[in-house]
């Protein structure tokens, strides 16, 4: 067979770029058709990229930890012969590229007064891609450096685990945790300047510093676990989507008697006609969407002091994962699909994330999120936006509870199946109005819902 080269597939419109995780061949092993050759993660998902053909895997073009583009050589397959042909010129790895002339940025010059450079020091522009000592500094590695304010001398000191001594993602994250302390520690390494006898040192101005948080101590028999990397991300979206909107929480109570009443007497005949099983999330789902349709200010997205109003409505599903993490599957276009395809997209989508088969693409592109809190027995809860989203919105747990019934001939208390609703919404662009009666409507949609409807 001829050599051919194997380049990272698409993954979805919004996916760009993927990092190497794991290779699961080596170079001379045997490979088959559609036989999986590597472990890539995406800032959403894990997944792999399959052999196009069956062969020798020939050369692997990237290193684990290495950030590749979409369409971007990672490996070449081939004949036997090809491997022996390839094998007596054992080039360079071509994810390393050859050390280029590089200009030493301001930042990155030698201290010229005699002072150490201060370890913690923020890096004043981009960090190039290659440093003084000629490392070459992946654009992930580069991004997490801009983002904790390492500047390039500070990412010359930390030690890499890479090929060549490179520094790669999970030596990076590891140096993060100790940096306060080797920042502390890092001007007693240095000797301080002696001033001439008959001139005398002027005292050193004093530097404003912004508060360290202390270092955490573990007591005696705790348990130190280390983040994986979804659980890091997670973090670190948290915290931006916190940081970005100011957010607002709204409450409704809903009687949604009706809905339980419809459920219980259709979800047999359901499973038997359309082979699901008929939750309460995709009832829950449709109702949101024809909310949207009728307030549409709440699918949009913030742009600086721009507005985007969204022509698609798509809506995301919060799912709990085995592992503990959480991943947000997407319904695209959740207003063209009726009661029967909302529950087998969800069906679909909650299966395939519990057992890690989601496309990148299945991840992005929300544009309202939705999560079930009352799956954990939850009453109601607070959630964070998933961002650039602009509100999202939990749904608690359904519990009988006694309440006023207003009749003909009186009010009465009776018992009914009552769940909260919680409607978390960015207040710079949706105000306490339009959040409130949002989530009021949904509570109508779900409470107006006809024991004798069909599906």
């Amino acid at each position: 067979m001829s050599q051919i080269e194997i380049l990272l597939p698409k993954m979805g419109e919004s996916v760009a770029e993927a990092t190497i995780i794991k290779w699961l061949k080596n170079e001379g092993d045997r490979v088959e058709a559609d036989e999986p050759i590597v472990e890539i993660a995406t800032d959403k998902v894990d997944s792999e990229v399959p052999a196009p053909e069956a062969g020798i895997l020939l050369k692997r073009l990237v290193n684990e930890g290495d950030v590749v583009k979409v369409g971007q050589a990672i490996a070449q397959v081939g004949s036997a012969a090809g491997a022996r042909a390839v094998a007596p010129t054992a080039p360079a790895p071509a994810a390393v590229p050859a050390p280029a002339p590089a200009s030493v940025p301001p930042s990155a010059a030698p201290a010229t007064n005699g002072h150490a450079p201060a370890a913690t020091a923020v890096a004043s522009g981009p960090i190039s891609r290659t440093g003084p000592t000629g490392k070459f500094y992946s654009p992930l590695v580069r991004n997490i450096a801009q983002s904790e304010g390492i500047s390039l001398e500070e990412l010359e000191t930390i030690a890499g685990s890479g090929q060549g001594g490179r520094v790669t993602k999970k030596d990076i994250l590891d140096y993060l945790p100790n940096r306060g302390a080797t920042a502390r520690s890092a001007p007693t390494a240095a000797p301080a300047p002696v001033a001439p006898a008959s001139v005398a040192a002027p005292a050193p101005a004093p530097v404003p510093s912004a508060p360290a948080a202390p270092a955490l101590v573990p007591a005696q028999g705790d348990e130190i676990i280390e983040m994986d990397r979804m659980r890091r991300m997670i973090a670190d979206h948290m915290v931006m989507s916190k940081r970005t909107s100011p957010h607002v929480t709204s409450f409704v109570e809903a009687d949604v008697t009706n809905l339980v009443l419809w459920r219980d007497k259709v979800k047999k005949a359901f499973e038997q006609r359309e082979g699901e099983k008929l939750t309460f999330t995709p009832v829950f789902i449709m109702a949101i969407v024809q909310a949207i349709k009728e307030m549409p200010m709440v699918n949009v997205q913030v742009d600086g002091y721009t507005i985007i109003r969204k022509r698609e409505i798509n809506i995301g599903m919060a799912a709990a994962l085995p592992s503990g993490n959480l991943i947000v599957p997407v319904i695209k276009n959740a207003d063209q699909l009726n009661l029967v395809g909302l529950a087998k997209r969800v069906n679909d989508l909650a299966n395939r994330a519990r057992a890690g088969k989601l496309l990148p693409d299945e991840v992005a592109g929300g544009t309202y999120t939705v999560t079930n809190v009352g799956t954990f027995g939850n009453v109601l809860g607070t959630p964070v936006i998933n961002q650039p989203q602009v509100a999202i919105m939990a749904t608690g747990a359904i519990r009988k509870k006694p309440a006023v019934i207003e009749t003909p001939s009186g009010d009465m208390i009776g018992i009914r199946h009552q769940m909260f609703l919680s409607h978390s919404y960015d207040h710079r662009v949706v105000d306490g109005a339009l959040g409130g009666r949002f989530v009021r409507r949904v509570a109508d949609i779900l409470e107006g819902w006809s024991v004798d409807q069909s599906f």
